[in-house]
């Protein structure tokens, strides 16, 4: 299991994120534990200044930005 964290305070773009990762990571077939993480001090921790920032076991793979569904979808193919 991936363990993918969605980082941004809520915005549309955040919530936009969210959904394409679970919709392709569904498609995909690939179980992922999904977090949103909202808090500003572990946002930050990531390095990431702008959002959406998306993590996958650690490691930030997009920020500032949602991600194209190719994008993501090759996140996944990498399983």
């Amino acid at each position: 299991m991936l363990d993918v964290k969605v980082l941004g305070g809520g915005c549309n773009n955040c919530k936009m994120t969210i959904k394409l990762v679970e919709a392709v990571a569904l498609e995909k077939g690939v179980e992922i534990g999904l977090e949103k993480v909202e808090d500003i001090q572990e946002i930050m921790a990531y390095d990431v200044m702008s959002t959406p920032g998306v993590v996958i076991n650690g490691i930030v793979v997009h920020r500032g930005s949602v991600p194209s569904r190719d994008k993501v979808e090759g996140w996944f193919s990498l399983e």
